[in-house]
């Protein structure tokens, strides 16, 4: 969430801001509602200093005998009263208002965020790895779809059977890899200072607005009962692990780490990687939330990609990074690296890690603050940052691809070998 003082006060940075990222911004509606709201906080206390005042006359009044006078004042008194509840009734509307439209508002890119209009528009920053060349080696590679049938370790039509489309049953060395991939991807995270967590999938519905998935995208998110909801995301419930905290300014930064399954509806991505494992609406991840200073999450921004680079590095996948523009941010971020694994299959690259610098805006709206006495009196919110570490399906889906092998096996990575139990992924016979 903004600063409604910073928005007051940068009307027209917010609106160019808005405008970069094709969010809709309602600037009259802001500073009338903020006008509105000013107006009743002034008039609420100047009917609280005169009740105050005639209140306290009341009592001088009785001690001078002056009863018809006092009599007066009460009338008085309970008039401001009534007065005052309607003053304050229709503060609160505004508040609730304006609060509300303040949710739907996204973050303000930082400005090593590039303005651009769509992903079209996110420039490479580097890559890394040489994809094979399939062709050389004299044989057409497989999509992972394909792979996984003939290998009997996907099974696509068993996952619509029992739960619908975008849902896919792993059987044999398919369910093997995938638990592999976690315990890799956990193991990593720790041995290089990430605490591990190990959080509910099911929260409520002030966890997801914390965030920022709620109110704007409560189409994408699985609702169950009692108002609760299954987290997209490890990013819900580790970064809302400290809401309503302030931390001590020397216990940062902090590093979580987490695997869970996650849930998204995929609203509006029809038609969208309808094929193989890439867009499903269950999917394994283990995500990575940091927590520091404003001064420093810039440096973690780098560090958190640093991190997913190193995972893909260590299994041999080529990538890319790209930095995403204005046009193609996420809701709450201010500043995003994509790290997009090669995928024969799209003869492209596919993004596999989103690592975001949301700076103070799911802090605030979380109420997540630090103290720091030795340099600023009070507290003050700190800065969140997320990113995957890595999903296990799309992961999965890069490395039969990348390492198959001409006779339909696939080839396990040299440090996945003591996870799986085997070089090679083969059809059971």
């Amino acid at each position: 969430m903004l600063d409604i003082k910073y928005v007051r006060e940068n009307q027209e940075a917010v609106a160019e801001a808005m405008k970069n990222r094709n969010a809709s911004w309602d600037a009259e509606r802001f500073s009338s509602l903020d006008e509105n709201r000013r107006a009743a906080i002034v008039k609420e206390e100047a009917l609280q200093q005169e009740r105050n005042a005639a209140s306290k006359s009341i009592g001088e009044m009785m001690r001078e005998g002056k009863k018809d006078e006092a009599e007066t004042a009460k009338e008085r008194v309970r008039a401001i009263n009534e007065e005052l509840d309607e003053v304050s009734a229709k503060r609160e509307a505004i508040d609730a208002e304006l609060h509300d439209l303040m949710l739907h508002v996204p973050n303000i890119p930082c400005a090593a965020t590039p303005v651009g209009k769509d992903e079209t528009e996110n420039p490479e920053r580097r890559r890394w790895g040489t994809p094979r060349d399939f062709a050389a080696e004299g044989f057409e590679p497989k999509p992972h779809w394909d792979l996984g049938t003939d290998l009997d370790i996907l099974d696509f039509e068993r996952g619509n059977k029992i739960s619908g489309s975008r849902f896919t049953v792993l059987g044999g060395a398919g369910a093997r890899l995938e638990r592999a991939l976690i315990n890799y991807f956990l193991d990593t995270h720790t041995s290089r200072g990430f605490k591990e967590w190990w959080p509910p999938v099911v929260v409520k519905r002030e966890t997801m607005v914390g965030t920022g998935q709620l109110p704007k995208f409560e189409d994408d998110a699985y609702h169950v009962s009692g108002d609760m909801f299954l987290i997209p995301t490890a990013e819900v419930t580790l970064t809302n692990l400290h809401a309503g905290e302030v931390l001590d300014a020397d216990t940062l930064p902090r590093w979580y780490t987490a695997f869970t399954p996650c849930f998204r509806e995929e609203a509006g991505s029809a038609g969208r990687d309808t094929r193989g494992i890439i867009r499903q609406h269950e999917f394994d991840k283990v995500e990575m939330v940091k927590f520091g200073t404003p001064e420093d999450s810039d440096n973690q921004l780098e560090s958190m990609t640093a991190e997913a680079e190193y995972l893909l590095q260590q299994l041999g996948l080529p990538y890319r990074v790209i930095s995403l523009c204005t046009g193609d941010l996420g809701f709450s971020a201010r500043q995003t690296y994509d790290v997009e694994v090669w995928l024969p299959s799209y003869n492209g690259y596919k993004e596999i890690s989103s690592c975001s610098n949301c700076g103070d805006f799911q802090a605030r709206r979380a109420n997540i603050k630090y103290r720091d006495p030795a340099n600023f009196k009070g507290s003050r919110y700190l800065h969140t940052l997320n990113g995957s570490g890595l999903p296990a399906g799309r992961t999965m889906a890069a490395i039969m691809e990348n390492y198959q092998q001409a006779d339909g096996t696939i080839k396990v990575p040299d440090v996945l070998v003591p996870y799986m139990g085997t070089d090679v992924i083969k059809p059971v016979e």
